[in-house]
């Protein structure tokens, strides 16, 4: 309502600002912060498009309604005969605004970087991650998405402890940015003799890849630790320090590949990760302030709350965040649009629902 109205008048105030220094020489004269400025200015030109058309219509409905308040009779009767096609428009354009809205200014990336992480559950969790994996993959191929591993960690049933994904593709943050969280199954074990369920855990990260003009780090910022890769159970499966571990120095944060023989791939995709988890921790602390907003229509998103459970002796996949059940078979077939879409309707519902009153509480 208001707190939408509030947010939509800085971004107006941002994007005006940064027109400025669009024609600012010393922006001009640093190509890196110019592509920075003008990615920023794109990213906000079709929201504040939108926003100027709406405040317009608004001053015209509240125009309108002062003239079918007001004494001459003539006037009246044409505010009256065009005020309700000027609310239809109004109430239109706020719908799109709700709609832009809800979005963050990285949901129109188009890479991302996964992360999926076997929980409790020991070697079947980490054949878990494998079939999470074996899911994304497969969305992927039906959404025309290319995805690369950019580090594994095998385990000898053939499971991953860990698996780092980079997706690439039109939509692909906006898409799988609810994928994070956590993720349950439920099912019988290939090695349980008994035939009993049990129930293991994987985490899903998904995290937007930020441009190489946007996260610069230099070689003095951070450690760069070699090792040999090894495979699973520990043995090596090459005898030449190509592996990859590093640790940047002001955060902490370590990141490290080992999927590549050479080691200067194995380096420009340790790069990536790390710049992109640099990124999302530069991320997560401007975006604080929203959380709360964000957490109230499908969830934080976070990695310790369970979003979803696969119960595999009922063929059913359950997503807690919407309280909607789907058939399991074709999900993890890899027709997980299914359950997007659901999250996305649910998501629009509810912003609505929250919103619409907003236009008739503002006829400034």
């Amino acid at each position: 309502m208001a707190g939408l109205r509030e947010e939509l008048e800085q971004k107006l105030a941002r994007f005006e600002s940064l027109e400025r220094d669009l024609q600012d020489p010393a922006v001009q004269a640093d190509a890196s912060r110019m592509a920075a400025t003008a990615r920023e200015h794109g990213s906000l030109a079709k929201l504040v498009t939108r926003y100027r058309q709406f405040a317009d219509m608004q001053r015209r409905v509240s125009d309108d309604e002062d003239l079918a308040a007001g004494g001459d009779v003539e006037l009246r009767e044409l505010a009256e005969a065009e005020l309700p096609s000027l609310r239809a428009e109004r109430d239109r354009l706020w719908d799109e605004l709700l709609e832009m809205s809800g979005d963050d200014e990285d949901a129109a990336r188009t890479r991302c970087i996964m992360e999926l992480r076997a929980g409790t559950g020991g070697d079947e969790a980490a054949l878990f991650v494998r079939d999470l994996f074996e899911m994304y993959r497969r969305h992927a191929l039906a959404e025309g998405w290319n995805v690369e591993i950019l580090d594994a960690s095998p385990t000898e049933l053939g499971g991953f402890k860990e698996l780092v994904l980079g997706v690439s593709g039109e939509n692909v943050f906006r898409r799988l940015r609810h994928e994070s969280g956590g993720h349950r199954v439920q099912r019988v074990p290939d090695t349980e003799a008994k035939g009993r369920v049990h129930t293991s855990a994987a985490t899903v990260a998904v995290l937007p890849e930020p441009e190489d003009v946007e996260v610069s780090i230099s070689p003095d910022e951070y450690r760069k630790d070699l090792f040999c890769a090894s495979g699973p159970g520990g043995q090596h499966v090459n005898k030449t320090a190509s592996a990859v571990r590093l640790t940047h120095l002001e955060t902490g944060l370590v990141v490290q590949c080992q999927d590549e023989k050479s080691q200067h791939k194995n380096l420009a995709k340790a790069l990536r990760v790390l710049k992109t988890r640099l990124y999302e921790l530069r991320r997560s602390i401007e975006h604080e302030k929203r959380a709360t907003e964000r957490r109230e229509l499908v969830g934080s998103g976070d990695r310790s709350q369970r979003i979803r459970t696969y119960n595999f002796p009922q063929n059913r996949l359950t997503d807690h965040r919407i309280n909607e059940n789907f058939p399991l078979e074709q999900i993890v077939g890899g027709r997980l649009g299914l359950v997007i879409d659901a999250i996305e309707d649910r998501e629009r519902a509810l912003r609505r629902s929250q919103m619409e009153a907003a236009p008739a509480e503002h006829h400034d």
